[in-house]
């Protein structure tokens, strides 16, 4: 008798969630909440608590090599230790010198869609646009409790969660922020997107 063979096959089925590194009101210290999708921007959302890698952070002022333009470094990650408002302040001055615009990135180290922003920076569309019309500005937001201050004239956090950008002139004044979220879920992000971002922002012809 010739025997039957029976085979079994088994679909798995994964449903992949993002959420972007958004802000809530908090009245407390206790531990955020795990991050649900980003709501309307109108509404500050959920932030996201899952931990990210933490790269050695590398500013304006770090001994990062420099190309042959004398471009200025890209930041690598966001240092809690460093003075945001005299970073700023430096920046404004190179950008000056160099006629580039400040990029000022609002974000932290335990937010992922931070850290892949900062790789999206460093794709070969989007580096070669920061490298020539920017100086780049990492400031740490922490848990949504560190240099809010030096957010507040530029951009509301609570509404644009983080990553958060602001271009701005020499002078100070702000171009373009990004208090629609737009940036709250890089993970989403292609780099051609970034590049886009950052070309319609580099510096005006005839400033």
């Amino acid at each position: 008798m010739r025997r039957k063979r029976f085979g079994l096959a088994a679909a798995i089925c994964a449903v992949a969630l993002s959420a972007g590194c958004a802000a809530e009101k908090t009245t407390g210290a206790a531990p955020p909440s795990a991050a649900a999708k980003k709501p309307a921007a109108s509404t500050p959302p959920a932030r996201h608590t899952t931990p990210a890698p933490k790269s050695s952070p590398s500013h304006a002022g770090s001994p990062e090599a420099a190309s042959p333009a004398a471009a200025p470094p890209l930041p690598d990650g966001y240092d809690s230790s460093r003075n945001a408002k005299a970073d700023i302040k430096a920046a404004l001055t190179t950008a000056a010198k160099q006629h580039r615009e400040v990029l000022v990135d609002f974000g932290a180290d335990w937010c992922p869609d931070c850290m892949v922003l900062g790789r999206l920076f460093r794709s070969p569309q989007a580096e070669p646009v920061l490298r020539k019309d920017y100086v780049v500005v990492a400031v740490d937001v922490g848990r949504f409790d560190r240099n809010l201050d030096v957010a507040r004239p530029y951009v509301n956090l609570m509404t644009s969660g983080i990553p958060a950008l602001v271009v701005l002139k020499p002078d100070g004044k702000v171009r373009t922020a990004t208090s629609d979220g737009s940036f709250a879920n890089a993970r989403t992000m292609s780099p051609q997107r970034v590049k886009e971002f950052l070309t319609r922002w580099a510096p005006e012809d005839g400033r």
